[in-house]
């Protein structure tokens, strides 16, 4: 079974986001990909304590070989360059055999990981 982490901030901390619709679209996204035979883990952090999220981040990172690590959108956007810059070195030193993904929008998360698959996992 393939093994995916999806890295985000809280939706709920992150300024001018409907947090339920977005937990809500991510939760099908995560659903589609369990049934798919992927095994899916989910860490968000705080938006506004992005210096908080480093031991977050490495602990999951450590929990076990990833296959996939998706960087979530809300990194990418609507946090500072340079913790989406630390966030992607992370996953490059913890996580070294892991693929990073990233999606477009919050309903294309199972697209993006579907890319980086190994072709015999891919769901």
């Amino acid at each position: 079974m393939s093994a995916v982490l999806v890295l985000g901030f809280d939706p709920y901390t992150v300024p001018d986001v409907d947090g339920d619709a977005l937990l809500a679209t991510l939760d099908q996204q995560l659903t589609r990909l369990r049934e798919q035979s992927v095994e899916v883990s989910l860490v968000q952090v705080a938006a506004d304590d992005p210096a908080g999220s480093e031991s977050v981040f490495v602990a999951a990172l450590g929990e076990r070989d990833w296959d996939v690590v998706v960087i979530g959108g809300g990194i990418r956007v609507k946090g500072e360059l340079a913790f989406f810059e630390q966030v992607v070195n992370l996953v490059h030193r913890h996580a070294p055999g892991a693929a990073i993904a990233f999606n477009g929008r919050i309903d294309e998360v199972a697209e993006a990981v579907r890319r980086w698959l190994p072709s015999s996992a891919a769901p």
